[in-house]
């Protein structure tokens, strides 16, 4: 076994036990009642959103450590008993302004739109997250407020480079829609002549339609299409580059063994061990797509930059996270 090898594994393993010891401390917790409020509306328009998927995958860590677990999408609020007090407020903020709940213990994640938010809102919050260290720093310098660097994070139980027999193959792969605009990773992987597939609505508008596998992509599916290609694009909004946010779909593509190639983004929250690559010009995105490009690190590198990523970036880690600091919050209130 090379010295690489090793101590990737030794790293993994340690994470691991980190884990493990944080899940026994955090087990015997309160049980909460917690709202996730995401930006996403109410009913199938909605369903489709990514948030919707993401605070699902939140909701569900925080569940095997005890806690009760509510999303609420944009002007909804569903509960078994009407009158249930929520302990905990968790806005995972996007487009719309946030609103705070008397009583509870308020807690904003900027994970997308940075430029949405504005500095005597985020005072508001008694805990307050952003899925880029460089913005949280840059807070903290310039306003005196605090942010904690949170990135985003992954489900390793479905974003797993382990193979189910069923994988959607493709060449060059890209999963999302055209946000009605010629997304530029997509425009240059055309202009380039990449062999492309496209899953996502909108597209036809822009490219050739034989480009477009289907217009919706079931999210149980994405997994299997990530391990189906040779290499992932990814893109971000410009203002979440520019603030080094870095995007899920990074951590959801590498967990799953992918290459990726994606638009830079200036950030040292996550280290994907290679796996990512940045393109800024089309010149370096077609190299970059090349198979003959000698970079990239082999299967079984890629399979152990996959457990790491799963390790430090998952789900469960966020939710022991968050549930540690609310804890400590209530207990400086005086709660249970």
């Amino acid at each position: 076994m090379s010295g690489i090898l090793r101590r990737a594994r030794k790293g993994a393993f340690a994470v691991r036990r980190g884990v493990r010891r944080a899940v026994g401390r955090l087990r015997g917790a309160p049980r909460l009642t917690w709202s996730l409020r995401i930006s996403a509306p109410a009913g199938p328009a909605g369903d489709v959103w990514g948030d919707v998927y993401y605070a699902e995958d939140l909701a569900a860590a925080l569940r095997r450590l005890g806690q009760e677990v509510y999303v609420d999408r944009l002007e909804q609020r569903i509960r078994p008993v009407a009158r249930l007090r929520d302990d905990v407020v968790l806005q995972l903020t996007g487009l719309h302004r946030p609103e705070l709940v008397p009583g509870a213990v308020n807690v904003i994640w900027v994970i997308s739109h940075p430029e949405c938010r504005d500095v005597e809102e985020l005072r508001r919050f008694d805990l307050r997250y952003a899925a880029s260290g460089r913005w949280a720093a840059r807070i903290a310098a310039e306003d005196g407020v605090a942010v904690r660097a949170l990135p985003q994070a992954t489900a390793p139980g479905r974003f797993t480079p382990r193979r189910s027999g069923d994988e959607l193959a493709s060449d060059v792969l890209f999963v999302g829609k055209t946000r009605r605009v010629f997304r530029p990773i997509v425009r240059d992987a055309v202009a380039v002549g990449a062999d492309l597939t496209i899953y996502g609505d909108g597209w036809g508008d822009f490219i050739d339609p034989s480009h477009v596998a289907a217009e919706f992509l079931d999210n149980a599916r994405v997994p299997d299409a990530y391990r189906g290609a040779r290499i992932v694009l990814n893109d971000h909004w410009r203002e979440m580059a520019e603030e080094g946010f870095l995007s899920n779909r990074l951590f959801d593509a590498v967990a799953a063994g992918a290459r990726v190639v994606s638009d830079p983004v200036e950030s040292k929250d996550a280290d994907f061990g290679g796996a990512v690559r940045f393109a800024a010009t089309q010149e370096e995105l077609a190299a970059l797509l090349d198979p003959a490009e000698p970079g990239w690190p082999d299967d079984a590198r890629m399979r152990e930059i996959a457990a790491d990523v799963a390790a430090r970036h998952s789900f469960d880690r966020r939710a022991e996270t968050l549930l540690a600091d609310v804890l400590a919050v209530r207990g400086r209130r005086g709660g249970a």
